[in-house]
């Protein structure tokens, strides 16, 4: 792991209306957050490592977990921590758990194989670690941790660049605590923080491509039509997403689909494209990649899959 990856600028930490120890503080807080379902930024595995394998431009580690072992690929841009912040090596026998970007692509082959952007040895020492995106008030995304940023909190970013208090809201950040409130959601005055300003935000702005103008193709907009048909005749509401039946969309778009048992492969004959659906699960397989559904495809009615609208745009690409 390269030295001076990240380069910390001290600030200092208070927080407001409570008294702290190095203990959890009990607190009264009788703020309620309403609880959101929704897909992390980040998708988290952890296990001890079993074995470690030098490649090229990498080190290949494997864990186990109980029944769920999986590899991962450390290189130098890779942060590997303790929980208490401290930078270390990685060996065999570590507990570790690492964080990888929930939007980059991935291999659909088991175990699966994950390139994180964070890699945190979990030791005896006092500290705990949150990794994810933090809103414009510095509350988590899954709204269980608000941050109380002061003076004393060490900041840096993944790319080296200078942070100060104002660039934290609506990024990505790599956090390091160890004392809470009792409230909810709990606050922190956390010990350092680091931006991981080299993986893309949600909601970034960016210029959208402008599209050649084209003759509309009849066909395609008849196709199209008996799609929103379907949805508009057949869906469920979970959790605030649209699920729409999964066989009949996918056979109206030209594709044949294939049972699994607990899922389904979906091809176009003539097209390279494939999906991989498995109900209870939010990734998916896209070709030699994964891709992630907001919500689970899931068995809505007898021999009926549903799936999250939003992979209709996925079929029509």
């Amino acid at each position: 792991m390269k030295k001076n990856k990240v380069m910390p600028f001290a600030m200092s930490a208070l927080l407001v209306g409570s008294a702290l120890t190095p203990a959890i503080v009990f607190a009264q807080d009788d703020v309620k957050e309403e609880e959101k379902e929704m897909t992390p930024s980040f998708i988290k595995a952890e296990g001890i490592i079993d074995s470690v394998e030098k490649r090229e431009n990498a080190t290949f580690y494997t864990i186990k977990n109980e029944d769920k072992p999986a590899g991962f690929y450390v290189t130098d841009k890779t942060l590997v921590f303790d929980n208490s912040g401290k930078e270390i090596a990685l060996v065999k026998g570590d507990k570790v758990t690492i964080y990888t970007d929930a939007n980059k692509p991935m291999l659909a082959i088991y175990p699966p194989q994950y390139s994180p952007e964070v890699v945190i040895v979990e030791k005896d020492e006092t500290g705990s670690v949150a990794v994810g995106k933090f809103d414009e008030t510095l509350l988590s995304e899954e709204h269980s941790l608000k941050l109380n940023v002061g003076e004393k909190t060490e900041l840096s970013s993944l790319s080296g660049k200078e942070v100060k208090i104002d660039d934290l809201a609506g990024k990505n950040l790599l956090v390091f605590y160890s004392i809470t409130t009792m409230s909810i959601p709990a606050q922190t005055p956390p010990e350092k923080i680091v931006v991981l300003d080299d993986v893309k935000d949600e909601g970034e702005s960016k210029p959208e491509p402008q599209e050649p103008e084209t003759t509309p193709d009849p066909e395609a907009s008849e196709m199209e039509a008996a799609v929103e048909a379907i949805i508009a005749a057949d869906h469920k509401m979970v959790k605030d997403v649209k699920m729409v039946p999964l066989r009949a969309i996918a056979e109206e778009l030209g594709f044949t689909v294939k049972s699994t048992g607990n899922g389904a492969i979906i091809t176009k004959e003539g097209e390279a494209r494939s999906f991989t659906i498995t109900r209870g699960e939010k990734n998916y397989g896209y070709n030699k990649a994964l891709r992630q559904f907001e919500e689970a495809p899931a068995l809505l009615e007898k021999w009926k899959t549903y799936v999250p609208v939003s992979f209709v745009e996925d079929l029509m690409e």
